[in-house]
């Protein structure tokens, strides 16, 4: 509270000074504008700063474009919030970057690196993105794994479509496809879709009516993103989400 009277008193003065600057002795006038110059650095300064860090998307952010009737959606915690070990070199195969993110391979040296980035741009929903960089790659696959939460197991069945949309950029052209598992008992249906990289909006949907999933026993879910010749490129993934919805009745 007293911090508040101190600001609307500062404010008053301020405001004082300002209206009766064209009336003011010139002594009081050079005095004042001193202090306000002195004033205007910092408050130019806090400006700067702070209108940098507000234009950023909002760390934690899981809000995205999905469908109306989506009973399910997520963004994986890698674009979400940041990460306790940011980046990895020289990647071994089933090195995980956090809780839910895999990379796979089968270089025999692996010049490879993942890096979590924060997002800058004004189109970003999401607050941090990913950055792979392959160099050399004497490999025959490579392959991000990305674990979903129990929740997109949960009431799922044979009735759902499984939106995946994605925000990349690339260096030079390469091919990408989506793979989505489901692992229900001992069994595993898998579901592959070729990203449309040429497409403004890069989204694929997984039909679930075209597997042979045993609803009862669906344990978990993972997506897989496979990069068809991927030497000497980057790759950033600014944004990851996924959504569920039930098909449509006829």
């Amino acid at each position: 509270m007293f911090g508040k009277l101190r600001q609307t008193e500062a404010l008053r003065q301020w405001r004082a000074a300002a209206e009766s600057a064209g009336t003011a002795a010139l002594d009081d006038l050079r005095q004042k504008s001193a202090q306000a110059r002195r004033l205007k650095a910092h408050l130019d300064r806090l400006l700067f700063v702070s209108e940098s860090r507000l234009a950023l998307p909002v760390i934690g952010n899981q809000a995205f474009p999905k469908p109306h009737d989506a009973d399910w959606f997520w963004r994986p915690e890698l674009w979400c919030g940041p990460l306790d070990t940011p980046g990895l070199a020289a990647v071994d195969s089933k090195r995980k970057l956090g809780d839910e993110v895999t990379l796979f391979h089968d270089c025999a040296i692996s010049e490879l690196t993942l890096r979590q980035l924060r997002n800058t741009r004004e189109a970003d929903l999401a607050a941090f993105g990913l950055r792979m960089d392959v160099f050399r790659f004497d490999g025959s696959y490579l392959s991000l794994a990305i674990d979903l939460p129990p929740e997109a197991a949960q009431g799922l069945t044979r009735n759902h479509l499984i939106r995946v949309e994605t925000i990349l950029e690339m260096e030079k052209p390469l091919e990408i496809f989506a793979r989505l598992n489901i692992q229900h008992g001992p069994n595993t249906e898998q579901l592959v879709r070729e990203l449309p990289l040429d497409q403004e909006d890069i989204r694929v949907e997984f039909d679930l009516a075209y597997t042979k999933m045993q609803e009862s026993r669906v344990q978990k879910l993972w997506l897989d993103l496979i990069f068809e010749g991927p030497e000497m490129n980057q790759v950033i993934l600014r944004d990851v989400t996924f959504s569920r919805r039930p098909r449509a009745a006829m």
